[in-house]
């Protein structure tokens, strides 16, 4: 039931289906119109892209990843990947130039969300859509964890996770930041502890905030004009978050 491992590198529990982390089945269920570009950040071997790939077969194809160890299998798989920092390199893409972005299991190996969210939302067509991905701190079994004195498993200093994530303080960041312009119109749960796929799959349908991890589906429906760095610039914050080459 347990393997053994380097302490927070994965998890322990072998009766779990670990691709299930990950909800790529929900990603292939959501209902969006035509994708003509479609942009994964952190995009990995590209599986996420493969979901789109299937249902949308001449969408353009981007991955951003850090290095280009996985680049020669992308372009086989017809992914034109893009090698930055997210934290500190603006996409290299036009305003308003991307249908639908993926940020899968990404966000929490990161501190400068708001420079990241920034050029998520820049490069984000009006009306286009990310689906964003993240491990939930408040899942069922991080919650019983605490009861006992022991760390969530998604949030431990010996791992290459930085941030945490829950429900509710998701929506708050967004809503609070831009939700003149952004709006979350979905919100699903994937994986569930310590539960085989069989019965994991349809307790993270009915109870999503306990789930391991969250997916959210954001809609940019107005014009973005750099709400997430302006937020920072106008709101005494006890961290130096980086805000862009062009900061003042």
């Amino acid at each position: 039931m347990l393997r053994k491992l380097i302490p927070g590198t994965s998890s322990r529990l072998t009766i779990v289906d670990h691709e299930e982390t990950y909800g790529r089945h929900l990603l292939s269920e959501i209902c969006v119109d035509n994708i003509s570009t479609c942009l994964d950040i952190g995009c990995g071997h590209g599986n996420d892209l493969m979901r789109i790939k299937e249902r949308f077969p001449s969408c353009k194809l981007i991955g951003i990843d850090y290095g280009g160890w996985n680049k020669s299998h992308l372009n086989e798989i017809g992914i034109e990947q893009v090698s930055l920092d997210i934290e500190k390199d603006l996409f290299p893409f036009d305003d308003e130039s991307i249908d639908f972005i993926i940020a899968n299991q990404v966000l929490e190996h990161t501190k400068e969300i708001y420079f990241i969210n920034n050029e998520i939302f820049r490069v984000l067509k009006t009306g286009g859509v990310l689906f964003l991905g993240v491990p939930n701190v408040l899942s069922l079994h991080n919650r019983i964890l605490g009861l006992f004195g022991i760390h969530p498993t998604c949030s431990k200093m010996i791992s290459a996770h930085v941030r945490s994530f829950s429900k509710n303080d998701t929506l708050l960041f967004y809503n609070s930041i831009a939700g003149e312009c952004l709006r979350v119109e979905k919100y699903m749960g994937s994986q569930f502890y310590p539960f085989p796929k069989i019965i994991a799959r349809p307790l993270s349908r009915l109870l999503p905030t306990m789930a391991f991890s969250n997916f959210y589906l954001i809609r940019k429906f107005n014009v973005y004009n750099g709400e997430f760095i302006k937020w920072i610039s106008n709101t005494f914050l006890e961290t130096n978050y980086y805000k862009g080459p062009n900061a003042q």
